[in-house]
């Protein structure tokens, strides 16, 4: 593997912008006379525009607005340029973007895009740059003009996407044959975007108005996706949220339909083993009778250096089935996932127009939502699941879940799988559909898909313990409202403890009566074994669980076990009796030495707090915080709140989980509530940077402006882009 280290005065930038032309401003100043930004009473930006082109414009401009650091950062890691400003460390995620994302290559996508999206595109950058020419001290980290094609690199709802699951401590391994086995990079360290999601459809005879019902609930990290409301002339009337930098609603609602995504799937990432020859003129591999070259790409990583700027070029090595990540039992490993950023930013775009059942399905045989699932409920009443997108046709004989003989044909993709044989459910008779990143097995109760009838490739997540609670209350559900749906939303019911807390009772039983370890946990046992397994801000035996849980969790994962706190019954069958009882032990001193006594509510320790709009926001106990009552998704809670990486401070700050959560109704009019974590603006100094954390942590929504006399009359303030 060959890299080459080269020290430089400057950075070098591998994308080199076209500088910009003069009469970029007049342009952009005509665009924005076509667009009317509405900020309402929340701060929620409404942008209406003559054309949809002109509607991505001002919608640009509007998230720009609100955190233009966070827009800057996305497409700096979706560009593969993230160590040109945090430094070398970063080298090898950059790669790992770069295998796959070409500037060349996305240039020329571009141009071959059809006029329509095209004109969205430059639209896109248009609004970007007119943002930063209006706001001269804004000052990009790296990111000083934003192009078109930039769009294509970043055409889904997650940065990397499915490529984020590709190892960077495996990819440094193979092409920096430097660390240590075990080891990990900064990043890799400190966790990517949570993945997550609750989506609930309920159709009109499970409804109070007799409407179609609609949960979008999103498990990300806070502030990842902002709430925005886009309208255009030409039948764009799209509400929802927006992962910042993207010019379409990722997770939301029209006038008459609404999407939700939750991550999961099919199996779409396949990892091919194959055996590199060493020949004359080049390496090679087997490929059933022949032998094809490996293909190189010298690829070139700039990085921040102190005050100065390095770059270090690295040859990457592909086959037909893509780039070589790693290297494993003496076999180098290639990498085949989806790559189709136009049909990918084609299908993100026109689900947000369509308006029936019919039109949203000619989007989804576009077949490009690579990572997820896909909850549906339309005005016709029409409630659909869509487990996965896009599926690769393989060979079921193989174990797709392990590395696959690259040399045999028999391996290779036989393109896609036709919606109709994906696992998909319309209309089911139960009258509800739930997806929580499990298996669509319990998607719709008793009329859920038969795991017999679908290849195990597709679908790769188990059941857990949210998708059992939703089941529970779904199940029990009539006349629901919106009202009546945000409730079932937030149940309260922890669902893992109900296999972890009689692990626990058993331990305590079986000591003997005259162990101290026993005694010593006496009362807290007591209360933990009436315990209804409900979390409140006032339950003290949910502090208990869940801080015993997790003490259980960490050691478990340190010996690798207990992956994710997924595996309950493994974790319970891993774990001794004894140290049942030593972490609760533990727990209780840690509550006693922290907050003064071991019969601290849940409220008291897990906090919401919002402090400067940084990226990695810090934490502060001496500083002002709200109680949260719901828990983690670890441990089944519908409504997910939970932390990246526990900060210093005694009590818990979480980072991720709720971040927008809306329910819509479909009626005649379009109804709908939504909360946003914090608020809507990344600037400490907006009154609308914290606004909804009061909603937030007690579990209520606010009004939805969706209609325009509805936004006229909560209007804060009206104007067009540079005013």
């Amino acid at each position: 593997m060959k890299t080459t280290l080269l020290i430089l005065a400057s950075v070098c930038a591998c994308i080199v912008s076209p500088p910009a032309r003069a009469d970029d401003p007049a342009r952009w100043q005509q665009q924005a006379a076509n667009v009317t930004i509405i900020r309402d009473n929340w701060g929620i930006p409404h942008v209406y525009g003559k054309s949809d082109a002109d509607a991505v414009f001002g919608l640009l401009y509007a998230q720009a607005e609100d955190d233009f650091p966070r827009i800057e950062l996305n497409y700096i890691n979706a560009l593969g340029r993230l160590a040109e400003v945090e430094g070398e460390a970063e080298i090898y995620r950059d790669l790992r973007m770069k295998l796959f994302i070409d500037p060349a290559d996305l240039r020329a996508k571009y141009a071959e895009s059809p006029a329509w999206l095209q004109r969205l595109m430059d639209a896109f950058a248009a609004g970007l740059n007119y943002y930063l020419h209006t706001h001269p001290k804004v000052k990009p980290r790296l990111l000083t003009r934003f192009e078109p094609w930039m769009a294509l690199a970043f055409s889904e709802g997650s940065i990397g996407g499915d490529i984020e699951s590709i190892s960077l401590r495996q990819l440094e391994q193979f092409y920096g044959q430097r660390p240590a086995p075990g080891a990990t990079t900064p990043r890799e360290a400190a966790g990517t975007e949570p993945g997550g999601s609750n989506g609930f459809a309920i159709a009109p005879r499970r409804s109070a108005s007799g409407h179609a019902l609609l949960l979008i609930n999103p498990h990300t990290s806070f502030y990842f996706r902002p709430e925005v409301h886009a309208v255009s002339e030409e039948g764009l009337n799209a509400y929802g949220a927006v992962t910042w930098g993207q010019f379409f609603v990722y997770q939301g609602f029209n006038d008459r339909a609404g999407w939700m995504h939750t991550s999961g799937g099919g199996d779409v990432i396949d990892e091919y083993a194959l055996t590199a020859l060493e020949k004359p003129g080049g390496r090679f591999y087997r490929h059933g009778a022949t032998e094809r070259p490996v293909s190189t790409r010298n690829i070139t990583l700039p990085f921040k250096q102190g005050t100065s700027s390095g770059a270090r070029t690295i040859t990457a090595y592909f086959t037909h089935h893509g780039p070589i990540v790693r290297a494993a039992d003496g076999k180098w490993i290639s990498v085949r996932l989806m790559q189709e950023p136009i049909k990918a930013l084609t299908q993100s775009y026109q689900r947000t127009k369509a308006r029936t059942y019919a039109e949203f399905l000619r989007t989804m045989e576009l077949r490009t939502n690579s990572s997820n699932n896909t909850v549906y409920a339309d005005a016709d009443g029409t409630i659909a699941y869509f487990h996965g997108n896009f599926i690769p046709v393989r060979d079921p004989k193989f174990d797709w879940t392990k590395p696959v003989d690259g040399s045999n044909p028999a391996t290779d993709w036989r393109g896609l799988h036709a919606i109709n044989e994906t696992i998909t459910l319309l209309n089911p008779p139960n009258g509800w559909i739930q997806n929580t990143n499990n298996w669509p097995f319990s998607a719709a109760g008793p009329n859920s898909p038969r795991a017999k009838d679908f290849h195990a490739y597709m679908w790769t997540r188990p059941e857990n313990p949210r998708g059992l609670n939703a089941v529970r209350v779904l199940a029990s559900k009539k006349d629901l409202t919106l009202e009546g749906l945000i409730s079932v939303a937030y149940d309260d019911r922890l669902v893992a403890f109900e296999t972890l807390i009689p692990a626990l009772l058993r331990a305590y039983d079986s000591a003997a009566a005259s162990d101290p370890l026993k005694t010593g946990v006496a009362d807290q046992i007591a209360l933990l074994r009436t315990w209804d397994f409900r979390c409140s801000v006032s339950s003290v035996p949910a502090t208990l669980a869940i801080l015993w849980a997790q003490d259980l969790l960490d050691r478990a994962e340190a010996k690798g076990a207990g992956k994710g706190g997924s595996a309950y019954d493994t974790l319970v069958e891993q774990t001794p009796a004894r140290e049942h009882l030593e972490a609760l032990a533990r727990t209780a001193t840690r509550l006693q030495r922290d907050f003064g006594t071991w019969k601290t509510p849940w409220g008291e320790i897990n906090r919401f707090q919002r402090l400067t709009g940084a990226v990695n926001e810090t934490f502060d106990d001496s500083r002002p915080s709200l109680p949260i009552g719901f828990a983690s998704s670890t441990w089944g809670s519908l409504a997910a709140f939970g932390v990246s990486n526990q900060p210093k401070t005694k009590k818990i700050y979480g980072t991720k989980g709720n971040s927008f959560v809306a329910v819509v109704e479909f009626g005649p009019r379009v109804r709908a509530k939504s909360v946003l974590a914090g608020g809507v603006s990344g600037d400490p100094a907006s009154p609308h940077f914290n606004d909804q954390a009061g909603l937030y942590a007690r579990g209520e929504f606010k009004d939805v402006r969706f209609h325009r006399e509805d936004v006229e009359r909560h209007a804060e303030r009206k104007y067009r882009p540079g005013q």
